[in-house]
């Protein structure tokens, strides 16, 4: 599996004319005189995630006859939705996105609202998974890969990072969310292509180091037992090709506390005015309870979505 810069450049070029160039805008309240923060608000893309990058990115190299096939993907969230908003961007007619049974419906409607058909398959996440991939390689469909090691959804990702250094060539240090790693991985290479001596740092929730662990076990965790979180979209196993690059790439990994997160989410609303979901928030936890550890001068925070269940949000504002 190759994953080069020259990957994100071509995604750039190509979905450029789709996706929002989300705004990189200077914490109020994060920064002092040694630090300024940027938060990198990829909650403002269209369906609220930085994943309509990637799925964009692959669904745009798609031929004719695999269009007329039609794309699919199994997806509880960010990810479901983004390909469902991008198959009606495209004017892919067959989108399907496959669900667990257990669902939340709130999720389903976000899905459908885009325009795709949502499949309910299995009791939980793996069984969906497992029975999803035999009806899309049944049905001759495309899949669009969430984080596994798809290099076009790595590309689509990495296209923040020109974003940002474009917006501001000051940013020394970004801080990125990681879930299955395909965010990071793309941000990664491509920012330190752009700029070498750039610092990454990638921050997990402590409810889910599988990245972490992977490294410090020797072993590439596709699946990865974790407790239940306010970080949903964290959860889970790593992308093998994520797995593959990180330890090159990015220069710290760091875990926050469950408790921080609810802190940052709080913050966030409350102070900066903007409404994150707490997978996100982690970069804002990060400096919370790891400022010097993080370093750097100017610093740019990404985050990654903006869909958090309204009950939560109001839960985690009422608690801190």
């Amino acid at each position: 599996m190759a994953f080069t810069y020259d990957e994100v450049k071509a995604a750039y070029a190509r979905i450029s004319p789709y996706v929002r160039k989300t705004p990189l805008e200077q914490s109020f309240y994060l920064g002092d005189e040694k630090r300024n923060y940027f938060f990198k608000l990829e909650s403002f893309q269209r369906a609220k995630s930085f994943k309509i990058r990637g799925a964009l990115n692959k669904m745009l190299t798609l031929t004719p006859e695999e269009i007329e096939r039609g794309v699919a993907t199994i997806s509880t969230g960010n990810h479901g939705s983004s390909v469902s908003y991008a198959a009606s961007l495209l004017n892919i007619r067959s989108a399907k996105v496959i669900v667990p049974e257990n669902t939340p419906q709130s999720k389903i409607d976000k899905i459908t609202y885009f325009g795709a058909e949502v499949m309910l398959m299995g009791r939980d996440y793996d069984e969906a998974h497992a029975l999803g991939m035999k009806y899309i390689h049944e049905h001759g469909m495309t899949y669009i890969d969430a984080y596994y090691d798809d290099p076009k959804i790595y590309g689509g990702q990495g296209t923040i990072a020109i974003e940002i250094l474009e917006q501001n060539p000051d940013i020394d240090t970004i801080v990125v969310p990681i879930g299955g790693g395909g965010l990071i991985t793309g941000i990664a290479v491509a920012a330190k292509a752009i700029k070498p001596g750039i610092r990454i740092v990638g921050v997990q929730t402590e409810k889910c180091p599988a990245m972490i662990r992977s490294y410090e076990d020797g072993v590439f965790y596709e699946e990865y037992p974790c407790e239940d979180s306010i970080c949903d979209a964290l959860l889970g196993g790593i992308g093998a090709l994520s797995y593959q690059l990180v330890k090159d790439y990015v220069d710290d990994l760091i875990t926050v506390s469950e408790d921080t997160v609810g802190k940052a989410v709080s913050f966030m609303a409350k102070e900066e005015k903007y409404i994150v979901e707490a997978g996100s928030c982690v970069t804002v936890a990060a400096i919370m309870d790891n400022r010097e550890r993080i370093g750097g001068r100017n610093i740019a925070l990404v985050l990654s979505g903006g869909n958090i269940d309204g009950k939560l949000l109001l839960s985690l504002m009422e608690k801190y």
